[in-house]
């Protein structure tokens, strides 16, 4: 049998496939009422990816003309990889990658649209079900928004890479309750708060920018449901349930370190200018070496230091798995940092937005459309 590790009534769960539990006339009135803070705000960032009021994707920008990131965010364009293109295929370079980038993110937002809805399957407590359930529909705006975005500039997205399809699969499929709430709303939701954070920043397309801070603004509720669950039954582990929790964690950290972004997983892009991608890695490795990884990783918005920060404020990492972080992050450093979290006021910033476009304002109904 799995080991959820809960310890808390507002996670324990029933079977997956136990529905008559959920029809136990008991089980109604056993609400905690943890997240009904975060199940009431829902409506202070309410935001609809198909009305132009919030995201207009008619908003102009040639991708063929323009980098859509700056060109220091791209590893191959302080390489050899340079001198073999032309201008126009190295800001083809730049948006390609932007395009794998985000392409990632969309495949992230459907693994997490799936798993939040696998929890509406076996989370016990009512509030903790509605929550889930707020969380599978702001998934799946998040979904669509990039989904159309992607489409807008390019027509389709890449297919997602190895290492991202199998972190995600596992954490769908996976029948530990822990693992589903560190993976997905701790592990991921902490990568996808840097991403965001890093995109918004130094983006050169407003659209890109706001779609970004739009997200967030629903991201930094997710990432706070588990950081709910760190501090409630974190504290309550067994040495060995929280040995099995701090490992498990830090082989998901090394395996997105190392695979999540490599050459090997970007490959695909290479093809559309000619270039082997063993070639690309060899000029990569010339110039990049694990130096400039902890240089990168010094950075507020570098997607990992987010994660690791995210791990140590939930209490995940100890004395034991310290050194593994350690040997890429300044862990002194993060911890005198305090709890705030990189997007944290780019979200709030964003909120505040979201209250202006919808104060007095009536929501625009969506046509219908025939198949």
């Amino acid at each position: 049998m799995a080991e959820h590790i809960t310890h808390d009534p507002m996670y324990h769960t029933l079977a997956p496939g136990d529905f008559p539990a959920m029809l136990e006339v008991g089980r109604y009135g056993d609400r905690t009422g943890t997240f009904d803070e975060i199940i009431s705000a829902t409506h202070d960032h309410f935001w609809d990816p198909m009305d132009a009021a919030y995201l207009d994707y008619a908003t102009a920008f040639d991708i063929a003309a323009k980098d859509l990131m700056p060109r220091h965010t791209i590893p191959e364009l302080n390489s050899a990889v340079a001198d073999r293109l032309d201008e126009g295929q190295r800001i083809a370079l730049v948006n390609e990658n932007v395009r794998w980038s985000l392409s990632s993110i969309l495949h992230g937002e459907q693994g997490a649209l799936s798993l939040s809805a696998s929890l509406c399957h076996i989370l016990r407590d009512p509030g903790a079900q509605e929550y889930a359930a707020n969380q599978v529909r702001e998934e799946a705006r998040h979904v669509t928004a990039f989904a159309r975005y992607i489409g807008s500039r390019w027509g389709q997205p890449y297919a997602v890479g190895e290492a991202l399809g199998d972190l995600l699969n596992e954490l769908v499929a996976a029948p530990e309750v822990y693992k589903k709430l560190i993976g997905m709303q701790i592990l991921v939701e902490g990568l996808a708060m840097g991403a965001f954070a890093d995109i918004h920043v130094h983006a050169n397309d407003p659209l890109l920018k706001r779609m970004t801070q739009l997200v967030m603004t629903d991201e930094a509720f997710h990432h706070r449901f588990g950081r709910i669950w760190a501090t409630r039954p974190v504290p309550h582990l067994s040495e060995e349930q929280h040995n099995a929790v701090e490992d498990w964690a830090a082989s998901c950290f090394e395996s997105v370190l190392f695979n999540l972004s490599n050459i090997r997983q970007r490959r695909a892009i290479y093809a559309r200018f000619g270039l082997d991608w063993e070639w690309v890695r060899g000029a990569c490795r010339e110039v990049y070496d694990d130096s400039h990884r902890r240089a990168q990783l010094k950075q507020a918005t570098n997607i990992f230091r987010v994660l690791v920060k995210t791990l140590l404020s939930a209490g995940i990492i100890t004395e034991r798995s310290r050194h593994i972080y350690a040997a890429w992050v300044d862990m002194t450093g993060l911890e005198a940092e305090g709890e705030a979290m990189v997007g944290d006021a780019i979200a709030a910033d964003g909120i505040a937005l979201l209250r202006d476009i919808n104060r007095g304002r009536k929501p625009i109904g969506r046509k219908p459309t025939l198949g």
